[in-house]
């Protein structure tokens, strides 16, 4: 459905990402923030289904600055290997790439942005940050505690596993008590990295539940 593509980035910087079209005219569109495992096949099938959903859906290589094209699979050797690039992300690179994502669907109408694990917190910080946006969704940021302070411009809806090991509900109850205006939605038993059916932890009832709220999310504030 998809196919590789390239963006620019203000800067000049080139980057590489993946493009899903909807069969027919488009929605809306919206950006998928990837995790530390690259655009991988997860990300792409997750661009895929929102482009079943009837987006225009585009995943930046946020990435390519530090090593082009990588991508991941999630055994503890590649979760090893992907963790160094977050080791110190520089995010206002990785909001600049971000950036040229939403400027390339920005003609297909309103932009929405969701991402997963660090994507998350990116989504996030785009929200308070950019500009082009009308919708953010961010699945476990562990960041976003630390961006709380920053008051979202666009609707922004965010996703918590109550069991996550890296994301204590302290730091959720936290974000809530500083955003009374973020919707929050926290699911009993569910770990870190929950709505990835190819990882150990996905798990499948929350998954089903996140995801179409996500959606529901979209369609009410992403109108032309």
């Amino acid at each position: 459905m998809g196919q590789d593509i390239k963006l620019k980035a203000s800067d000049g910087f080139q980057l590489g990402g993946y493009r899903a079209d909807p069969a027919g005219t488009p929605k809306a569109a919206i950006v998928v923030i990837q995790e530390i495992f690259g655009v991988n096949h997860h990300i792409r099938s997750v661009c895929d289904r929102l482009a079943d959903a009837g987006y225009v859906a585009v995943a930046p290589s946020i990435f390519d600055r530090i090593e082009p094209n990588f991508q991941s699979g999630y055994s503890p050797e590649d979760v090893a290997v992907a963790r160094k690039f977050v080791a110190n992300p520089d995010w206002a690179a990785m909001l600049l790439d971000t950036q040229a994502a939403i400027d390339t669907v920005k003609d297909a109408g309103p932009v929405g942005i969701i991402g997963f694990c660090l994507g998350g917190s990116v989504a996030y910080a785009a929200a308070t940050k950019l500009s082009g946006l009308s919708a953010a969704v961010g699945y476990y940021g562990g960041a976003i505690v630390r961006f709380a302070d920053d008051k979202p411009k666009v609707p922004t809806q965010l996703h918590f596993g109550e069991k996550d090991h890296g994301i204590p509900l302290a730091d959720v109850e936290t974000i809530k008590a500083k955003r009374p205006d973020v919707e929050v939605h926290v699911y009993p038993g569910a770990q870190h990295g929950f709505h990835c059916d190819e990882r150990a932890s996905y798990d499948k009832a929350s998954a089903d539940i996140a995801w179409p709220r996500s959606l529901d999310f979209f369609a009410k504030h992403l109108k032309k």
